[in-house]
Parts: C-alpha cells; structure tokens; sequence
C-alpha cells in the first residue's frame, strides 16, 4: 500500500494549518502520511490533500480558503472557516470518535455526536477561524486593556516561525512547523477528551435532573447527585424540554464533601442570576448564618449572592426552599 501524502504551504506558518494537518493525521486513513510544505502546483498533483494553499476548495482533495469568493461556514455558525474549520467540518466527527476511543471512550450515538462537534467547533475551531480570518472577536469599539494575542494558541504558533535574523531554510522551517502542529494538536486533543469523556456524559445527568424537578413539589430546585459541568446542558435542555418551571437554584455536593446551592445565572458566561440568595444571608458564615436561617450545618453564603454552601443535603435543600420565597 502507498503512503498517502499531506501537502500544505511552505514559508510562515499559522495555527489553523497547524491544526489540520495534526487532524488528519489522527485518522487510520493518514496516520503514516508524509507531509510535504509547498507552493508548487506539481507537488500538490502529487499530494493526496492539499491544505491551507492551491486556491481551491472541492470538500475531497482541495481545502484551501484563500480564494477569491470563498465564503464556506459550518452551519448553524457564521464565521468564515480557515483550512482547521474545512478539515474539522469533513473529517471532524471521525477526528473526535478515534481521539475518544485512543483515551478509552465508547461509541458515540449519532445526536451525542451532535452535541459534542458542535461544541467543539464554538469553543476551539471557531476561534482559529476567525483568527486567520481576520475577523474580530470583539466589537471594534471595545479596546482591550492588556495586549493578550502573545498568549493565545494562534500567537505562540505564530513566534515559533524562525526569527528574521535565524534559520531560514526550508529544513528549519518545517522543523517548527511540525512543533507548532504537535502544539496546537495536543491542545485540541485535550479539550476533545474533556468534552467528550467529562463535559458530555454530564448532560444525560442533568436532563435526568431536570425531569425528576419538573415532577418534584420543588421544580425551581435542580438536584444534582455529583458535582458536574452543568451549565450549559441546562440552557440547552430547557429549549428542548420546555419546563413549565425553570430551576432557579442547583443544589449538588461538592468535592469536600459539603453540599453547595447554586444560583442559576440568566447565562452560561455571566454571575447574574435569576435569583440571587438572599441579601441577608450574603458574606455570612457557619454558626452566624445558621442562627439568621435558623438552618444547622451552614458554612456560607457568597457576598454577591450567587452560591452558599452546608454540611448536609438537608441543609442545602432548607436554604434553597426558604430562598424561594425570600
């Protein structure tokens, strides 16, 4: 059998090509694949994929986004995808279910699935998008106050380039290129395991949760069994599940073995909450908050409102039904 070959462009190299071509070589089909750097039009008619350079986009052997008229997304998302989004939106479910299975992980059911390549693409590729996309991520009147693009994945592949003053020959050049792809595939490796071995199997919990609210004499309190991701799978099931109450606290233990009550936040990105607990209670701590609540077993409330904490499930269900109706 021929070894496939990989072929994207020679010179300074960026993250998104950096990253497609560490994705492809996950796959079975490319794992052993050369790869070549080069802007020869001969060496890409040689080249099983050519990426990130030809001027040309076909979905099977062309993933270049330079092109004149190019305005390719990953539906239901709107940004310009770079060469990490075309190969991502091709290969990526196979790219995640043989990153799973490497780390253990099962087969993933078709909406799983879904749920996770979606996430992934908001989260990691988006981001790389727009990057070598020139798009902003804020709003062009938003100033940062402390310049962070050194530290972002994009701006540490882009330093490992060889300085103007070193090495530049084609031999150096690819030497970090492949450090750069090794950089930002490690990276995409570990969020991949981390949403699809602890963020995703969070979810069927809390629907579970949720469910057990709905038919409970206390909907507005989410009683979670561990401590988990639980977020952002609670602002997507209520638009899949409807609740006629939504939960308004999450009560859920913690990793010392104390129970915590959570505040609902009106997003996944914010500390606002649809009810804060209760002013009284706020910077309020054990024997003194036990006596105001008359509740045993507190150990605090957050000076902002938005968590508390007890020693018992008891105490923290007490806490969450009184501030209900505070």
């Amino acid at each position: 059998m021929s070894i496939k070959r990989i072929c994207t462009h020679n010179g300074a190299f960026h993250a998104d090509e950096s990253l497609a071509v560490w994705m492809l070589k996950v796959l079975p089909a490319y794992k052993n694949a050369s790869v070549s750097r080069s802007r020869d039009p001969e060496v890409w008619d040689q080249a099983d994929i050519v990426v990130d350079v030809s001027g040309q986009y076909d979905g099977k052997r062309l993933f270049d986004h330079h092109q004149r008229g190019f305005n390719e997304v990953l539906e239901p998302f709107t940004t310009k995808l770079s060469s990490a989004g075309l190969i991502y939106k091709h290969f990526g479910r196979e790219v995640i279910q043989q990153l799973l299975s490497n780390h253990g992980g099962n087969q993933l059911s078709t909406s799983d699935m879904n749920v996770l390549y979606n996430r992934i693409y908001e989260h990691f590729i988006q981001a790389l998008d727009a990057n070598d996309n020139g798009i902003n991520v804020y709003p062009e009147e938003v100033k940062p106050l402390i310049p962070t693009s050194a530290i972002t994945l994009p701006g540490i592949v882009s330093s490992l380039n060889p300085a103007w003053n070193g090495d530049q020959t084609d031999a150096a050049q690819n030497a970090m290129f492949f450090q750069a792809s090794e950089l930002m595939g490690k990276a995409f490796e570990s969020r991949t395991v981390y949403y699809g071995l602890a963020w995703l199997p969070a979810r069927s919990l809390v629907k579970e949760a949720l469910q057990a609210a709905a038919e409970s004499s206390t909907p507005a309190i989410l009683q979670l069994s561990k401590a988990m991701p639980w977020k952002e799978h609670l602002f997507d099931l209520e638009q899949e599940l409807v609740p006629e109450v939504k939960p308004i606290y999450v009560v859920y233990p913690d990793s010392g073995g104390s129970w915590r009550v959570q505040a609902v936040p009106t997003g996944p990105d914010t500390f606002e909450s649809r009810k804060a607990l209760p002013e009284p209670w706020r910077g309020v701590r054990d024997e003194d908050l036990s006596s105001l609540t008359g509740v045993p077993g507190c150990i605090f409330v957050h000076a902002s409102g938005f968590i508390g904490g007890a020693k018992t499930n008891k105490s923290a269900l007490q806490l969450a039904t009184m501030a209900l109706d505070m």
